[in-house]
């Protein structure tokens, strides 16, 4: 009884302390996890992957009890190997700005009651108020995957003529009057292509199966919703109140525009839209589209910036001290929401599979580890964020996976995320 009342104490003592410290550097030994097999089966993992063509390179990061304890680069930027991936590059986040970038302002804007997860959607995106099949999602719904929102619009065949040539009344190769949105080098969008972008969205389907269906379309309107509710700049809100409370500086939209002395890592040689190495632009065409700043993809940064962020969540809503956002909110946005409808979601994160524990490896997701109360998400680029409040853990895994091409599908048949992520619980439980 003794003991299990020190092994408490000193489990609150390290929650209080991960949530008044930031993040610091310790080794895998001074938390009493095995270095050498950690390492040998991290190296292994990660080595055959890119001897697969699962990415052309990948890092690592692994935060325990606030102290980052494992973080390494791997492989070149691209097959060439010309250009080694070091620790400071900077990703394309891809659906992980999901979680970055609108989910904390709308964390905020329901802490301060300017958001009601349980009012209708419309309450606030009033072109819905008049489809009958929308105007009563709640937003609460639409978060968690389950209001049968449509899953993805290709808006690229918008602006793409049957031969693959590009619409000159939607883009430009030169900024102009009223195409000032640049989605690429020699790329310039329609100012108001955006309201194309969002019709089409207000006039979608919604299923009537009212079932678990994953939707990005909603994070396509959710920066202009941040910023009238706010009367700020989505970007400028973002910096303000969550990346520079924490000291996440590479956390970035458009990062071709800063003055950063950090490398971009590439994505696709995309042989449609761009017809050129994708490098500092956001991949994403509908990201692309609104000019690089969205909602369900074109945020960019480093693993340790992504850690903070991820480490802000796992302390529920502190940082350094300072409280972001409020406790009780993110406690409700990173906790199942609909288990009765077999979603295993939470409001915008995602969740383990509601009978993770029964499930061998090859059928869990994550892990089958991995506590019920983790949470995190993925990004189609090849990047994986997790937190898991019972080991005090932060993982996070970055790639571009979708060079050359998205056909590259290795990192999925060779489970690469999961099976870094394992390792990790693995070595805890043998300390345990």
């Amino acid at each position: 009884m003794k003991n299990s009342f020190l092994f408490l104490s000193l489990m609150v003592v390290t929650s209080i302390n991960a949530q008044n410290n930031p993040l610091s550097y310790a080794s895998l030994a001074e938390l009493g996890l095995d270095s050498a097999y950690i390492y040998s089966k991290v190296d292994s993992i990660i080595t055959n992957g890119i001897k697969n063509k699962a990415f052309p390179s990948a890092q690592v990061l692994v935060a325990k009890d606030a102290k980052i304890v494992f973080h390494k680069a791997y492989g070149f930027h691209t097959y060439d190997s010309l250009q080694p991936a070091a620790l400071n590059d900077r990703y394309d986040l891809a659906s992980v700005t999901k979680i970055m970038g609108p989910l904390p302002a709308i964390m905020k804007l329901v802490e301060e009651g300017k958001l009601d997860l349980d009012q209708p959607f419309s309450t606030y995106w009033k072109p819905w108020k008049k489809k009958k099949d929308k105007k009563d999602l709640s937003l609460r719904e639409i978060l968690a995957h389950q209001a049968g929102l449509k899953s993805y619009i290709v808006f690229l065949n918008d602006v793409l003529k049957k031969n693959g040539k590009i619409k000159s009344r939607f883009v430009k190769t030169a900024a102009k009057n009223r195409f000032q949105r640049q989605a690429y080098d020699s790329l310039f969008i329609k100012d108001r292509f955006n309201r194309k972008m969002f019709r089409k969205i207000n006039r979608s389907k919604v299923s009537a199966d009212k079932k678990y269906l994953y939707s990005g379309l909603s994070f396509l309107l959710f920066p202009e919703l941040i910023s009238k509710l706010t009367g700020e700049n989505y970007q400028n809100y973002l910096q303000k109140n969550f990346y520079s409370p924490v000291g996440a500086t590479t956390l970035t939209f458009l990062p071709k525009n800063e003055n950063f002395a950090s490398k971009i890592v590439p994505t696709e040689m995309d042989s449609v839209f761009r017809h050129d190495l994708t490098q500092g632009w956001v991949h994403d065409e509908n990201a692309a589209l609104l000019g690089g700043v969205s909602g369900n993809a074109g945020l960019f940064g480093t693993a340790t910036d992504l850690a903070k962020m991820m480490q802000l969540y796992l302390n529920y809503g502190t940082y350094n001290g300072k409280q972001v956002i409020a406790e009780d909110i993110v406690k409700e946005f990173i906790k199942v929401q609909y288990p009765e409808n077999d979603n295993r979601r939470g409001l915008g994160f995602d969740k383990p599979y509601l009978n993770n524990k029964e499930l061998a490896f090859k059928d869990a997701y994550p892990t089958p580890e991995v506590s019920s109360t983790s949470f995190g998400h993925s990004g189609f680029t090849g990047t994986f964020v997790w937190a898991d409040p019972e080991t005090q853990l932060v993982y996070i895994f970055l790639s571009n996976r979708v060079y050359p091409t998205r056909n590259q599908q290795n990192i999925y048949a060779l489970n690469i995320r999961s099976a870094v992520l394992d390792v990790f619980y693995k070595g805890i439980l043998q300390v345990d």
